[in-house]
C-alpha cells in the first residue's frame, strides 16, 4: 500500500527524511493506491489544535520537523495507507512517518501517528477489540505511547536504542499495556533476537486479533542516524517472528534513512513476514 504522491508531497530538500525515500521503495516495488484517512479517523488519536497546526503549514516545528504547504495533505495520505494495510494485511509504504506524533504535538519527522491511526479505526470500523503494537524502528515510538498508553484495548511493545532521541522508554517507563525493551548502542543481532522473548511473552499473554507493525529500517548498522548494529537478516527474522504472534498483521514503515540500503531492508522485512 503507497501512492505515487509520497514521492512529490511534503518536500524537505536535503533533510533526511526525503521524498527520495519513497522514490527508491517506488522504483523496487509495485504497490495498490491508497485513499486519504479522514480527519475524523485523525482525530481519534489527535487534537484538533493539532490538525489545525498541520494543516497552516507553520514551517519548522521544532529544530528537526518541518511543515510544508503539502505536509498535511501526505500525512493524512500516510495514514491512509496504514488503515488500508490493515484492511489488506499489508505493508504501508508511506511518509512522513508518524511514530513520534503525540496527541498534541508533532515532532521527530512526524505529524499523525498512522499506526495509531490504523489501530483505532480497525477497532471502530472492524470491531477488533485487541490490537498490539509493535515498534522495532530504533527510536522509541513516544507518540504512540503518548496516545495508547492509557487504553487497554491497545498493547504497545517497543525495542530502542537508549538513551537516546526522543529521550523517553527507559527501562522504568512500563505499564499494564506498555513494554519498552531499551537496547544499548552498538547491540546487534543476538541482543535483539535475545530481547524478542520478552516481545513474544508480552503479546502472547495480551492475546490480539490484529498486531501492528512500526517497522522501522534505521536500527540497521549501516543507517547514518543510530547506533545499532542490525544485519539485513535481522529484520526478516523480525518480521517472521512477529507475523507468527497473532491471526492479523499488518506493517508500517517509518524511519530508515539510507536511501541504498532501504529497499533490500523492506524487501527482507515482506519476505519474512510472507513466512511467518
Amino acid at each position: 500500500m503507497s501512492h505515487s504522491a509520497f514521492a512529490r508531497l511534503h518536500p524537505t530538500g536535503t533533510h533526511p527524511e526525503s521524498q527520495q525515500r519513497l522514490a527508491v521503495l517506488h522504483e523496487q516495488f509495485g504497490f495498490a493506491e491508497c485513499e486519504p484517512a479522514t480527519e475524523e479517523d485523525v482525530l481519534r488519536c489527535h487534537s484538533r489544535e493539532l490538525v489545525d497546526l498541520v494543516r497552516s503549514a507553520p514551517g519548522w516545528i521544532d529544530p528537526d520537523t518541518i511543515c510544508t504547504e503539502t505536509t498535511h495533505e501526505a500525512a493524512l495520505l500516510a495514514a491512509g495507507a496504514a488503515i488500508e494495510a490493515v484492511r489488506r494485511g499489508g505493508f504501508a509504504l508511506a511518509r512522513p512517518p508518524g511514530h513520534h506524533a503525540e496527541r498534541e504535538r508533532a515532532m521527530g519527522f512526524c505529524f499523525y501517528d498512522s499506526i495509531a491511526v490504523a489501530a483505532r479505526w480497525a477497532e471502530a470500523e472492524l470491531g477488533i477489540e485487541r490490537v498490539a503494537i509493535v515498534d522495532w524502528d530504533v527510536h522509541h515510538g513516544n507518540g504512540t505511547q503518548d496516545i495508547v498508553a492509557d487504553d487497554h484495548s491497545i498493547l504497545f511493545v517497543s525495542l530502542h536504542q537508549w538513551p537516546f532521541y526522543p529521550g523517553t522508554g527507559g527501562p522504568y517507563e512500563q505499564g499494564e499495556t506498555v513494554v519498552n525493551i531499551p537496547m544499548n548502542a552498538g547491540a546487534g543481532d543476538d541482543e535483539y533476537l535475545e530481547a524478542w522473548s520478552t516481545v513474544e511473552r508480552a503479546v502472547t499473554r495480551f492475546e490480539p486479533e490484529l498486531l501492528l507493525v512500526s517497522a522501522g529500517f534505521d536500527a540497521h548498522i549501516d543507517d547514518p542516524l543510530a547506533d545499532i548494529e542490525l544485519s539485513t537478516g535481522a529484520f526478516r527474522e523480525l518480521a517472521r517472528r512477529t507475523a507468527a504472534l497473532a491471526p492479523r498483521v499488518a506493517a508500517v514503515l517509518e524511519g530508515g534513512y539510507n536511501l541504498r540500503t532501504l529497499p533490500s531492508l523492506v524487501e527482507a522485512a515482506l519476505e519474512g513476514f510472507d513466512a511467518g
